[in-house]
């Protein structure tokens, strides 16, 4: 079962799980994917036949090992051509995800290959998520949310989610990256040592070193 569309619903049920234990409903994926319940649906019953995805009506979406190893492979090429848009082009990291949706179908594995080499086969991108290597092997490390951090609580942000280009420039503008020291205080969070007040939803998009 080969399409676009196929590799998109893998490697949304395989993200929604990857940040938090919750398993993905259908109703969630439609949200996820911006498309109708009714077209899930349908789908996920093909994805099921082709042996991708375990779903019981009404029930949760999970990977098989054999969508898990596809999801990967396309989690990879998106990771990789996100780090490669913003290390060889410049592009800012509010601007890749759009522009990563449309070529991780497009490009070959020859040239996705040479991406990574050239780029030095990098563990992350630059949101902080994992790029899985060519045999779906993925580097994982004890994190926490933001917003289930604790009072005292000093951890280094691992992971910025994409999904909202003016919330990662409002980050950015507060200095807030990847690799940056965040230390949740009993008014808000200082971030590399000095006070900031956080946009609304900040909390739920940045994940902190455990």
């Amino acid at each position: 079962m080969a399409s676009p569309a196929a590799d998109d619903y893998l490697k949304t049920v395989y993200a929604h799980t990857e940040w938090q234990d919750a398993p993905i409903t259908p109703s969630v994926l439609a949200g996820k994917l911006g498309i109708a319940p009714s077209s899930v649906t349908e789908m996920v019953k093909k994805l099921a036949a082709a042996g991708l995805v375990s779903h019981v009506p009404y029930g949760a979406v999970r990977l098989t090992d054999a969508g898990t190893r596809r999801a990967l492979a396309m989690v990879r090429r998106h990771r990789l051509i996100e780090t490669w848009l913003v290390q060889e082009f410049g592009y800012g990291w509010h601007e890749v995800h759009d522009e990563a949706e449309v070529l991780e179908h497009t490009i070959s594995d020859r040239l996705l290959e040479g991406i990574d080499a050239r780029l030095g086969r990098p563990r992350f991108d630059p949101h902080g998520d994992a790029i899985p290597d060519a045999e779906g092997n993925v580097e994982r490390v004890p994190f926490v949310l933001l917003a289930d951090a604790p009072t005292g609580h000093t951890g280094t942000v691992l992971r910025v989610d994409d999904r909202d280009p003016e919330l990662l420039r409002a980050l950015e503008s507060l200095g807030l990256d990847v690799a940056s020291t965040v230390r949740v205080t009993a008014s808000g969070v200082e971030i590399d040592g000095v006070a900031a007040e956080l946009p609304d939803g900040a909390a739920e998009v940045v994940w902190l070193g455990a």
